[in-house]
Order: structure tokens, then C-alpha cells, then sequence
């Protein structure tokens, strides 16, 4: 594990910088757009329009950690279930998963620590809380599962098969971007838009706010599971699953 780390902390330092760019763009927009107490609020009293505004940016967001040099070497992961998925399909070792994994997380809450740090109760105080994916309001448990499964399953599907066709493989980054701003907008009423474990940590553990946490954890990793099983399916091909720890 160690050696895996010496070998390739680069990979993983632009796995954590990835994750701590998305946090730091979504506590921004989200505290100075939701917060009641803030300019941009009182200017735009429209939900829909700050959500809109919202999607946007965390779309530009996306697709500057998608092609950006500093951030795409690694694969531009920034989310253990897409991590996962990869492992499932042979694409990275067990070894590198974990550490994967670890630094994404580390970047998430580091993003929201800082953020927490300079903007202060725009951020910490509800109805932001530390940008924490929770359901929305009156929404029942089975909606924010599908919402979660669903967003996930359809992302890794397109990714997984516009990546084996030529002409549409270089635009994936620029559709997942698009699919994150609409996801954010479509979910986020609904479960807050998640989809990524790390992300959800990030927020849960500055907040103290674990509700429905078991949503976040799983059922991303679920979706993305799932596409890669119909992925394997379809392309009638056998991953090859790096099961060893030693780096062997």
C-alpha cells in the first residue's frame, strides 16, 4: 500500500485537488445564492432561477476538472462509486481504488473546512448547512433512492458507452459536464444531488447532518455498478478484477 502511495501520489493528489475544486464551487454558489441573508438572494427571489444558475455553474465546474491538466491525468475519478466501477471493470487496481478513494475524500473536506473558514454562517447556517446532500422537503425515502441510483446509472452508462464510439469519444467531458448541471438542477430538489459518497461526506461531517445518509453512500455506487454489469453485458467482455494488496 505504501509503495503504491510513493508510486503514484501524483494521481491521487489530482484525484484529492479534483474533488476539493467541485466542493469549492458548489459551498460558494450554493452559500451566496441560498443563504437569506445575501445580495445575490435578495436580487434573485426566484428558486428556480438561482437552481438554474446553480446547474451552470456546477457544470462549468465539472468541465474545467474534466479537461483541466491539473486534474485529468488521474481520470478526473473525484467520486469513490465511479472508483469502484472502474475496479469492477479491471480499469484500476484494488490498491489504487482505496487510495483513490482516501484522497478524494480528503479533498472534499478540506474544500469544505476552508470554505467554512472564510465564508462563515453564509455557509454553516441552514438552509446551506455546509451544502449537505439531504431529500428534499416532503419527499419520500423511495424518490431520493431512485433519484441517486438513477442519476448514477444513466451518467456511467453514456460515459462508459459514448467513450467506445470514435466520433463521440472526446465529447464525453463536455456531455458529463452537461449531465451534472442538469442533474443538479432535475435532483437536487429531490435528493440533493449526491451521486458521489466523497462529496456527500465532505458536507455530512462539517454539518453533523447524516439524514438518510445510508442514500448517499450506496446508491451511487449501486447505479454505477449496475451500468458496468449492462457495459460487460453488451460489449461481451470479462474484467480482469485486481483483488491483491501488495501490488503485485
Amino acid at each position: 500500500m505504501l509503495e503504491t502511495l510513493r508510486k503514484n501520489y501524483v494521481l491521487f493528489l489530482q484525484e484529492a485537488l479534483g474533488l476539493f475544486i467541485f466542493m469549492i464551487s458548489a459551498c460558494f454558489f450554493d452559500g451566496f445564492l441560498e443563504h437569506k441573508s445575501t445580495f445575490i438572494h435578495l436580487e434573485i427571489p426566484n428558486p428556480h432561477l438561482r437552481l438554474a444558475i446553480m446547474a451552470i455553474a456546477m457544470c462549468l465546474t465539472a468541465l474545467f476538472i474534466f479537461l483541466s491538466p491539473l486534474t485529468a491525468p488521474s481520470g478526473a475519478f473525484i467520486n469513490p462509486s465511479v472508483t469502484i466501477m472502474r475496479w469492477r471493470l479491471g480499469q484500476i487496481s484494488l490498491e489504487n481504488s482505496i487510495w483513490y478513494s482516501i484522497f478524494q475524500t480528503i479533498g472534499g473536506l478540506s474544500a469544505v473546512y476552508l470554505m467554512g473558514f472564510l465564508m462563515g454562517n453564509i455557509l454553516s447556517s441552514a438552509p446551506v448547512n455546509f451544502v449537505v446532500t439531504v431529500p428534499g422537503k416532503n419527499i419520500a425515502i423511495w424518490e431520493a433512492v431512485l433519484s441517486e441510483t438513477l442519476s448514477a446509472f444513466f451518467m456511467i452508462t453514456m460515459v462508459l458507452f459514448f467513450s467506445d464510439i470514435k466520433k463521440l469519444k472526446n465529447t464525453v467531458p463536455y456531455l458529463a459536464a452537461i449531465l451534472v448541471g442538469v442533474y443538479v438542477y432535475i435532483t437536487g430538489p429531490i435528493s440533493g444531488f449526491g451521486m458521489n459518497p466523497a462529496r456527500t461526506l465532505a458536507s455530512a461531517i462539517p454539518a453533523r447532518i447524516y439524514t438518510d445518509f445510508w442514500i448517499y453512500m450506496l446508491c451511487p455506487t449501486v447505479g454505477m455498478l449496475l451500468s458496468a454489469e449492462l457495459y460487460l453485458f453488451v460489449k461481451k467482455k470479462k474484467p480482469v478484477v485486481d483483488w491483491k494488496l501488495d501490488g503485485k
